[in-house]
């Protein structure tokens, strides 16, 4: 890149590129490097095709999907944490989940450090609330409902009383 760029300039392409539906924006955004996690990885990803490829699985079950900044950005200038949510309709199914119709917003921080000319994306990990996601699904029950007891009960959590 020939021009100065900022870590907040770095977050906004990289929430772009999630809601833009291009797979080159990954690698335009990221190291060649780059090491990605979120909750739904069944392990870190490494370069911005995996990435791309993991961003195509989200578009196939939200096709309208959205990343809205839902807060101030802490930086250092070269980490960044960038409070969003992710907005979307689930229309579309992938392994096994049909689509339900329902409507989804799920909170979420990128938490990401940027590579040492600090221009593109190094390293990323997404903190959000994966159980949330699957309520707001119908896949998993509400917390606090005799469903979500009936389920930690067979996990082997047992009933607690509250109080």
């Amino acid at each position: 890149m020939s021009r100065a760029v900022s870590a907040d300039d770095v977050a906004d392409r990289w929430q772009s590129a999630w809601a833009g539906r291009e797979r080159r924006a990954f690698a335009e955004v990221c190291a060649p490097d780059v090491h990605y996690e979120d909750p739904f990885c069944a392990q870190p990803l490494d370069g911005p095709d995996a990435i791309a490829d993991h961003a195509a699985r989200l578009w196939t079950l939200l096709p309208d999907a959205g990343i809205e900044r839902t807060g101030e950005r802490l930086t250092d200038g070269r980490f960044v944490a960038a409070p969003c949510k992710l907005l979307g309709t689930h229309r579309g199914s992938l392994d096994g989940l049909p689509a339900s119709g329902r409507f989804l917003v799920v909170h979420l921080v990128f938490y990401c450090e940027l590579d040492p000319p600090r221009e593109r994306l190094w390293r990323v990990r997404t903190f959000l609330d994966a159980y949330d996601a699957a309520v707001q699904l119908g896949v998993l029950p509400a917390r606090g409902t005799l469903s979500e007891r009936a389920l930690l009960m067979l996990r082997g959590f047992g009933l607690r009383a509250r109080g």
